[in-house]
């Protein structure tokens, strides 16, 4: 488990840039959860899912059926989907390997922060668009 959770969060693809008050306020609300070694975090299919999850510790397998989609670590996030369309099936299985810490922030406390600091949603977009961009790729490929 990092040392301070704040710079913990500067150094990760999704906030960085945002300011000490910004991740203040994500701390404030971000709720931390453990997983252990084979547990089902996010179920494929699944309605109601209103938050996503930013590792900080552990490692998680995304699968959908078979097949193995990524692998994620410290500092990476999954779930995105839920801050972006509300009432959409989760996409895929996510399963921790190891276990796992998660800060997990929902959709209304993501609303509550673009409202307080609308400046952080561009990076937010910014880097959500990077990541569909990826997937698209990866499902190309």
């Amino acid at each position: 488990m990092p040392a301070s959770l704040n710079e913990y969060l500067k150094r990760t693809s999704l906030f960085a840039g945002f300011t000490d008050r910004q991740i203040a306020d994500i701390l404030a609300t971000a709720k931390q959860r453990e997983f252990a070694a084979g547990e089902q975090i996010i179920r494929q299919g699944d309605e109601g899912g209103r938050g996503f999850y930013l590792i900080v510790s552990g490692r998680t397998e995304v699968r959908s059926g078979g097949t193995v989609l990524a692998h994620f670590g410290p500092g990476d996030y999954f779930g995105e989907m839920a801050l972006l369309l509300p009432d959409t099936p989760r996409t895929a299985d996510v399963v921790a390997l190891e276990g796992t810490t998660c800060l997990v922030i929902t959709q209304w406390d993501l609303r509550a922060l673009l409202s307080a600091h609308p400046e952080a949603g561009l990076a937010i977009m910014a880097e959500l668009a990077h990541r569909l961009a990826d997937t698209d790729r990866t499902l190309r490929e």
